[in-house]
Order: structure tokens, then sequence, then C-alpha cells
């Protein structure tokens, strides 16, 4: 089963996935290259310039690939205890933040009426730079929400657990307006799918 951005074995999926389309995207221009060789019998043709041409999407996939190496999946473990806690709350896994400053992994996002609670395993995230890039992000797009990030399982379990026990007085009393290009959407799933859109 293919997992889509923002869902548990995301990364470990998209590792497999990227790894295949750049040796295809290598595959082509050395074929073409090779080809050339072969017909005409030296380097010196047009074959080898559209080889050589071809190869800047091939290598352009491999950064995306090396990016998405360095990044892993949560642990099953982990992922359970989580979503157990959750309950029926709009989650995210596996989100690599990227902004022009600073970048960071969070495992996990919540996102009840206008708190959105993330824990981030990465010893490395600025913590508050990456809540303030989302919540800077989501408040842009005109969601009024408070983001936190935590950085140890326990107590980000007992707020999940905190969030779904009051999930509908936190949702109630919030104005919503449908967005025409998402009808179907809730404000939650909207707010979510704002997030993927900062995410690798």
């Amino acid at each position: 089963m293919k997992s889509k951005k923002g869902c548990y074995g995301y990364f470990r999926q998209e590792k497999k996935r990227r790894l295949i389309i750049t040796l295809i995207l290598f595959a082509i221009p050395l074929l073409i290259f090779f080809t050339g060789l072969l017909y005409f019998k030296t380097r010196e043709s047009l074959c080898t310039i559209i080889a050589v041409v071809g190869c800047i999407p091939a290598c352009k996939s491999t950064v995306g690939l090396i990016m998405v190496c360095m990044q892993k999946s949560i642990p099953e473990k982990e992922y359970r205890a989580i979503r157990e806690a959750a309950g029926e709350l709009t989650m995210l896994y596996e989100l690599y933040l990227t902004s022009n400053d600073k970048n960071g992994y969070v495992d996990a996002f919540a996102v009840c009426g206008n708190e959105v609670v993330g824990f981030s395993s990465d010893p490395k995230i600025d913590v508050r730079f990456t809540s303030d890039l989302v919540q800077r992000i989501l408040v842009q797009n005109g969601y009024k929400v408070h983001v936190k990030i935590l950085k140890d399982l326990g107590p980000y379990l007992d707020r999940l657990q905190s969030l779904q026990k009051n999930r509908e007085s936190l949702e109630k009393n919030i104005s919503f307006t449908p967005d025409e290009r998402y009808p179907d959407l809730s404000r939650s799933e909207l707010i979510k799918h704002t997030i993927l859109a900062i995410s690798l």
C-alpha cells in the first residue's frame, strides 16, 4: 500500500520511489549516449550533447533522493502509541519541514481547533524556530492557531489524550468558511494540507 506525504511509512516508501525514478533518469541519457557511440563510432555527435543535457533532471532527482535518504520513518512502536493516544484527531506523520534558514524533522503533528501540537525526536531541531515557522505560515493562510512542538514522547502522548478528550469543545466555537478549491475538507484538514505544502 502506497503511503502519501504526511502518513506513516512515507519516507520508507519515498526512498524506493525516488531511487527508481533517479535510476531511470540516468538510464535514458546513458542509452542515448551509447546508442550514438555505436551508431556514429565517435563521441562527437548530437547524441552526446543530448545525453549530457539529459543528465540535468537525473542530477536534480539525485539531490531529492539524498534529502529523502537522510530522513527516517517513525518507529512502529512510537507510531502505534501516538495513533492510540490521538484517537479521532487529525494527524500528520514524518514531516521534514524546510525553510530558507533552518530545516527540521517532526515525527507527528496533531491538529485540533486552534491547537497544532507536534513531537520531534530530531536532536538537531530548533523547536522554537520550527514552531514559529509553522505558526507563521498557518496565520498567513488565515488560520489563527497556536503551534507547539514537544521533544519528549510521554508529555506529547498526554497532550494528545487531552486534546482528544476535549476535541468537541475546542472545535465547536471556531468560525470557518470552507475553501472553494477544497469544499469537502474541514478546517483541520485544510491546516493539515497547508503544513504538508512546506514539507519535503
